[in-house]
């Protein structure tokens, strides 16, 4: 029972972020989805500091660990597979130390606290743990060779809103727009991955 849970907890986990974000940020006054990181609903001070994670933070992190979990009980999978296995359970650990440890409240600060620094390699690990494991899934002959040019088209779309997170948030502009996208396109992936495997 638990294993055919495991095989739904990264489609469950894509509509939970998206019940999560919305729920937070109709609870932050002035919140703006387009101009504001996620990560800000659970900035040190903001109003929503203590509910983002409990809501967001720890359920998505587990629901992770438990697709991962899942994809490492299949049997006769390549090493590849194994090892996508793992990088979704890194992929939900980081998820709940970017919760347990706070951004500070002005994502621009030139002196980020420890806390802050803490919460943004999460973010790296989770950030790079979903970009490479679509790049093994493409070099695996485990999926279709259709499957395995999605991986690849997905990588791109990721990298290349990923740039256009970072000039953004240099700009002052929409960083907040272009990490749901990047993020998004991730958990598609995740999404679709585990309808095909």
């Amino acid at each position: 029972m638990l294993s055919y849970f495991g095989l739904y907890c990264a489609l469950i986990a894509s509509v939970w972020i998206v019940v999560g974000v919305y729920t937070a940020g109709k609870l932050y006054p002035g919140y703006s989805h387009t101009k504001q990181f996620c990560s800000e609903l659970g900035a040190a001070g903001s109003p929503t500091e203590k509910l983002s994670p409990i809501i967001n933070n720890y359920p998505l992190g587990l629901l992770f660990c438990l697709f991962g979990w899942y994809v490492l009980q299949l049997k006769n999978t390549p090493v590849l597979i194994t090892l996508v296995g793992f990088l979704v359970i890194i992929h939900g650990v980081g998820t709940w130390v970017a919760g347990y440890y706070p951004m500070d409240a002005d994502p621009q600060t030139k002196t980020p606290t420890l806390s802050c620094q803490i919460h943004s390699w999460a973010g790296l690990v989770m950030l790079l743990s979903l970009l490479i494991a679509p790049v093994l899934v493409a070099a695996s002959s485990y999926a279709s060779i259709s499957f395995r040019l999605f991986s690849i088209l997905c990588v791109g779309i990721t990298g290349y809103l990923v740039i256009l997170l970072a000039s953004a948030f240099k700009q002052q502009a929409n960083a907040g727009l272009y990490q749901r996208l990047a993020y998004g396109v991730q958990l598609l992936w995740l999404s679709a991955f585990s309808l095909v495997i």
